[in-house]
């Protein structure tokens, strides 16, 4: 009988990056090794940890011995059961992981970039040589979200994920909707308290939720959607009149992520933009930096995920349940679900997307000009839903909200809008989910 009140050998397990993330689960794995040992059925241990720099210093107390620069090496022993990748990037991550794999390990990895890049290599190769690929953290941290469309939701029929899945963005709509401040000023609060990056392009131009709107789409629907099928929109162009304008209306303004299924053509759309919802939809109360994600299946009906979408404990919670999970697998040596993708459907433009519009015109203040706006959306088969004028004559302006049309008919009629002499300017277009 072991120490830890098993009767099985160790399991070796190699870290790639043990930075926030890496740290983190290291501390778990170290504090809680009885525990964790008690729920695979064997000792997990710490075999490797490969940085780019050894000599810096970590929050945590590591063995120096267990630490290499040498990344490679480390994956290539041939020794490692399980390899827990928290690098980030590319390269040269989808070559460790290969060689992980080619080397007899499973791999528990929170690269969302690139599995939703070049996810069908990463999943071939885990199949070819019978391991598990696990990856709950590459999408909405803490919140197990991933397994539930992989395993819980298997014998139903997903129609729809719609969420929030960038705490970044999230708190600088909130910041914007809850205190009045422009977006420089709430995305400069975000960075003064960590939510995002000194460069945050990846998130407030919406990549970062682009990469996870793929994951969830592939999963959902069982067919293969890289991020370059993915429709992407930041948020930068928000502005304080747009959350005005949501509020008067009984909505807020988020980031959303949002995959389709259309069972009429059995394609898929996926696509990442701002827009506003209803207050009483469960995602408008979603708050500060959380995440929640919304699904819809024809048998469990509306479902609701709600929690941290980042940071080092919630991020390394979820590697942590992948990694019980990848051991308990590796202990019975069968590999646990792989990829589904056998539907192959295919992927939706975005000019086909159902949504609605709302938008705000600078218009001339004369008789005539209501008309000929209504007749610019009829010639393009777009319904007005609602129609009101604010101001008067030059401050004068008309907010159109549009029933469901096509998202190139919208922008089509937007486009005739602005070349009409009556609109002075496009003043805001923002899309309205939701309902």
């Amino acid at each position: 009988m072991t120490p830890n009140g098993t009767d099985k050998l160790p399991l070796k397990v190699a870290l790639l990056g043990c930075g926030v993330v890496g740290t983190e689960v290291v501390r778990i794995l170290t504090t809680r090794a009885d525990d964790l040992a008690a729920r695979v059925g064997a000792p997990l241990e710490i075999a490797g940890i490969a940085v780019r720099r050894a000599g810096r210093e970590r929050d945590i107390a590591v063995d120096p011995a267990l630490i290499t620069t040498d990344a490679q090496a480390l994956v290539s022993r041939g020794d490692l059961d399980l390899v827990i990748e928290v690098i980030g990037g590319l390269e040269p991550a989808r070559g460790l992981i290969l060689t992980a794999l080619e080397h007899g390990a499973s791999v528990v990895t929170a690269n969302k970039a690139l599995l939703a890049e070049d996810g069908p290599t990463l999943f071939a190769a885990a199949e070819k040589y019978q391991r598990d690929l696990y990856f709950e953290a590459a999408v909405a941290g803490a919140i197990p979200i991933l397994r539930p469309l992989r395993e819980s939701l298997a014998g139903d029929d997903v129609t729809r994920v719609m969420g929030i899945v960038n705490g970044t963005t999230n708190y600088i709509l909130d910041k914007m909707d809850s205190t009045g401040a422009g977006f420089d000023e709430a995305l400069e609060e975000a960075q003064a308290l960590g939510y995002a990056e000194a460069d945050p392009t990846a998130d407030i131009e919406g990549f970062d939720a682009a990469a996870k709107a793929a994951l969830l789409a592939s999963l959902a629907f069982h067919t293969r959607v890289s991020i370059a099928d993915v429709h992407r929109e930041g948020i930068t162009d928000v502005s304080a009149t747009d959350i005005a304008s949501a509020r008067a209306m009984g909505c807020v303004v988020k980031s959303l992520a949002i995959c389709e299924l259309d069972e009429a053509t059995d394609s898929v759309s996926a696509r990442v933009y701002p827009a506003m919802i209803p207050q009483s939809h469960p995602l408008a109360s979603v708050r500060d930096a959380y995440n929640a994600v919304f699904v819809e299946s024809k048998a469990a009906g509306q479902l609701m995920f709600y929690g941290r979408g980042a940071g080092g404990a919630p991020t390394a919670s979820a590697v942590l349940g992948d990694l019980v999970s990848a051991a308990r697998n590796r202990l019975k040596e069968v590999p646990g679900v792989g990829e589904s993708s056998y539907t192959q459907r295919a992927v939706r433009p975005m000019g086909a997307a159902m949504t609605r519009y709302h938008v705000s015109l600078d218009v001339a203040d004369k008789a005539g000009v209501l008309a000929a706006v209504a007749q610019a959306f009829a010639e393009h088969d777009v319904s007005i839903q609602t129609v009101r004028q604010e101001g008067r004559g030059g401050d004068a302006q008309l907010v159109v909200v549009t029933h469901t049309a096509t998202d190139a008919a919208l922008s089509t009629t937007v486009e005739t809008l602005r070349d009409m002499d009556i609109v002075r300017e496009v003043s805001s277009v923002m899309r309205v989910e939701g309902d």
